[in-house]
């Protein structure tokens, strides 16, 4: 009750002035009935005409993207929206996949990542379904998502973080700055420093080899592969390699009779089903021309994962992998002493053989670059 209301109730219904001038219980029974109305509607009305109490203000963190976008992002982010395969797998590297609530048709790894509400694919997501999962921030790339879409968010009035990294360490610069901008900055530079570990060792392995000449096969009909400015020519450097391919041109398409003048030392090929590769092998022997290239005739071919094609941290274990099959001497384990060598090749009779080493099919898997919504790269 305010101190206007209560003066007023002491000014003109004290008992003294009212209430002790009633002889009947009747009326002084009425009397009060009619204070206690009273009070009750002061107290009511006073409740409805109070101000609400303000919403707070939201808070937002002014960032420049790498197109050097200026984006305002809500703080803190707790729902995130990937519109690239790249992106989601480095979501859930930084340990933050809780927060992803969409993402897109071709995000499948790691496997989880398939349970997410699907927002369609990279070249044209459901706007609609995408406003429906309230994001705080979708996050792009440059090289795989459209302008318009990030401009139609835009109007949407929902914040949007682009990446575009060209090589392996700006992969792992670009997975540190997105650790900042959702919050998780140590996870960023845990997961890259991790990377970096992995390639220093690999380096140490492989460095000081002649690096084999090889072609990245994004496409066969027509021939496409990589250009020397892309991230994953320098994932081929990093694993003992070199592309033949001296292009600017991110996706060049290449002539057999060039291929066949170059001559490559092996043919590499990125899959996520490997199991495959015999049959396709024989069918691009068939293939008219391909018999020119020494690299088919002789079977020379490495089939990698497709994280090669992704930049995110996982790219990492398709070069380890690459440098295993090109340079696999550099692999062996070299005894500390002839003792052991000795030992290794003439076991002792109490001593079990060791198992041999299985070997591996280096074959071909012709790659659906349609299916990646017409990018040769999944990104």
């Amino acid at each position: 009750m305010s101190r206007g209301a209560f003066l007023f109730l002491q000014e003109n219904f004290s008992p003294g002035r009212f209430v002790t001038g009633l002889t009947s219980p009747r009326h002084r029974s009425a009397a009060c009935a009619a204070i206690v109305a009273f009070v009750c509607s002061v107290g009511v009305s006073h409740a409805q005409t109070s101000p609400a109490t303000p919403a707070p203000t939201p808070v937002y963190r002014e960032v420049t993207d790498e197109t050097g976008r200026t984006v305002r992002i809500p703080q803190p982010v707790r729902r995130i929206v990937s519109l690239a395969p790249s992106l989601t797998e480095t979501v859930y590297a930084l340990g933050l996949q809780d927060n992803l609530v969409g993402d897109t048709d071709y995000c499948d790894y790691p496997p989880d990542a398939q349970k997410k509400t699907k927002v369609g694919g990279a070249i044209n997501p459901s706007l609609e379904e995408i406003a429906t999962l309230h994001p705080d921030l979708v996050l792009v790339t440059k090289g795989f998502n459209r302008l318009e879409t990030v401009n139609a968010l835009d109007g949407l009035g929902i914040s949007s973080y682009a990446t575009d990294p060209h090589t392996v360490d700006e992969i792992m610069t670009s997975t540190k700055k997105l650790a900042d901008v959702l919050g998780s900055p140590d996870a960023g530079i845990s997961v890259a420093e991790d990377m970096q570990r992995h390639l220093a060792t690999l380096h140490q392995k492989t460095g000081a080899l002649p690096a084999k000449h090889v072609l990245f096969v994004v496409w066969t009909q027509p021939l496409i592969s990589i250009g020397k400015n892309t991230f994953i020519a320098d994932a081929l450097r990093r694993a003992g390699a070199v592309s033949i391919v001296d292009s600017e041109q991110d996706w060049p398409q290449i002539s057999l009779e060039e291929i066949a003048r170059l001559q490559p030392e092996f043919l590499v090929f990125a899959s996520s089903h490997s199991e495959s590769a015999p049959r396709e092998l024989d069918v691009l022997a068939t293939l008219p021309g391909w018999s020119i290239v020494d690299a088919v005739s002789n079977r020379r071919y490495a089939v990698i994962s497709d994280a090669v094609n992704r930049p995110a941290p996982r790219i990492v274990s398709a070069i380890e992998d690459l440098a295993r099959q090109l340079h696999p001497d550099a692999f062996i384990e070299k005894p500390e002493n002839g003792k052991k060598k000795i030992e290794k090749e003439n076991p002792l009779p109490n001593q079990r053989p060791l198992s041999p080493t299985a070997s591996v099919s280096y074959d071909l898997l012709h790659i659906d670059a349609t299916s990646r919504g017409g990018c040769p790269c999944d990104r």
